[in-house]
Parts: structure tokens; sequence; C-alpha cells
């Protein structure tokens, strides 16, 4: 069974950066694409980072039981299809989800290998400087993601792991550790060593 590893983080805390680089070094990872209702910015394409569709397509598709999580984030919606974690499963990858507290917390209701981890900025601080830095939001959406910054790091200790991003390369590193140390689990390991426990006459591990 696929692991199902949730990453969240308040906007401006690294998160995307960390995600294209988690793909880009681990071919065992596939990322799950979002649906959305958000208009669609420069340079994003279609399918990539997100499917774009109406809010009246995202209700039809909520009224027909079609996602695993969903959640309404700054007056649009975001959304993972069941299907993502079908058509993984065949794979036999794991799955990277980038999504909010919200998402979060539904998915752990109806997914059981979930292994959630939290992006945390350094400080409040540094937070708004990487906010200003990107030159893209006014005054008041600066405002408005300060504020939900903190209604969301409330929730970090939900979170079954807190990576501190005060350094890119680092907590990248931290993350590829959370990653390998939660497939080394025992029982997600009982299957892979069957061969081994045989060679030794066994046919499980003993406790």
């Amino acid at each position: 069974m696929s692991i199902v590893f949730v990453i969240s983080a308040p906007s401006g805390s690294g998160k995307t950066t960390l995600v294209r680089e988690l793909l880009r070094e681990d071919r065992s990872l596939q990322f799950a694409i979002s649906v959305t209702t958000r208009p669609k910015r420069n340079k994003e394409v279609q399918g990539s980072s997100y499917r774009f569709v109406s809010k009246k397509r995202f209700q039809e598709m909520i009224d027909t039981d079609e996602f695993l999580e969903w959640a309404d984030v700054f007056g649009y919606q975001y959304g993972t299809p069941k299907l993502v974690l079908n058509d993984v499963e065949q794979t036999g990858k794991d799955l990277l989800m980038d999504i909010d507290v919200q998402g979060a917390s539904s998915l752990t209701d109806k997914v059981s290998e979930v292994v959630s981890i939290f992006i945390l900025p350094p400080s409040r601080h540094e937070l708004e400087l990487r906010l200003r830095n990107r030159n893209s939001d006014t005054e008041e959406v600066i405002d408005r993601r300060l504020q939900e910054a903190s209604r969301e790091i409330r929730e970090c200790t939900n979170y079954d792991h807190i990576v501190v991003n005060d350094n890119l390369d680092v907590s990248l590193q931290r993350i590829h550790a959370i990653i390998a140390s939660e497939r080394m689990r025992s029982e997600r390991m009982s299957q892979s060593i069957q061969p081994i426990l045989k060679s030794f006459g066994l046919n499980s591990a003993v406790k």
C-alpha cells in the first residue's frame, strides 16, 4: 500500500520549493495534482500543478463524492480527487500531497497510511519578510496571509513531524530522513522481508 505524505505550511514558508526538490530527488514519490477554482496564473500549466475547473464543476465533484479532501482557501476551493490515490497505488510509488491544514485534517479520516509534515517558518518576522520579498501581493493580502499563518501554525502540533525551514538544504535533508524512516517502519516492511524470514525458517517476524 502506498504511503501518503502530506506537507502543510503557511504561505511563504518555502513549501513549494521543498516539494519541487523532493519530487526531483526522490523518484519514488508522485505528486498529487489538486483541483482548484482559483484562476490560472502566468506560467502555470493546466494539469501540471493544478487542474483548473469552474465552481460549478467543483461542486459537482463534491456532490458525487470524488474528493479525498477539499477545502476553501482565501475564497477559492481546492481538492484532491480519489483517483489520484488509486493511480499511485498502481505504480507502487508513494503519494506526496501539498495541502493546507483543513485538507490534512479531513484526509486522516479517510486514508489510513498518512504521514503528516508541517513546515514551520523560523519566526513571524521572517515569514513577513519572505512574503514581502515576493513582490506579488498587496498589503491587504500580506496581512491576511499573516493572520491565516497564525491560525495554521496553531495546528502544527497535530502533525506527525515538524520541520523548521530556516535553511532550505537542511530542511530538505530532514524531510528525506522522515520519508526514509517512515518507509522502513516494521509494519510497512513486513511483506518485503518475507523472503528473508523464510530463509531463516520463519513464517513471520517474532515479537
